[in-house]
């Protein structure tokens, strides 16, 4: 089961953006209009919610909700 659905929901209430709007190929800066301190903060609600841990080394290169994804996924095994 694909987390991106959920990855949406958390990113959509936490910066108030309809998630509707959001796919899992958007860019996470444009399409919730944050910038990289934003980011930041949601990729920390995010390991919070889903106990896990991402260093940041693995999301250099991360712009999408689903390569967000695939390194969460991958950090949960």
């Amino acid at each position: 089961m694909s987390l991106v659905p959920r990855l949406i929901q958390l990113a959509a209430a936490r910066f108030k953006v309809d998630p509707a709007r959001l796919g899992a190929e958007d860019d996470l800066f444009a399409s919730l209009g944050i910038d990289s301190v934003q980011v930041l903060e949601l990729l920390s609600e995010l390991e919070l919610e889903l106990d896990v841990q991402i260093p940041d080394y693995e999301l250099r290169g991360v712009k999408t909700f689903a390569q967000l994804a695939t390194v969460i996924e991958r950090r949960r095994v």
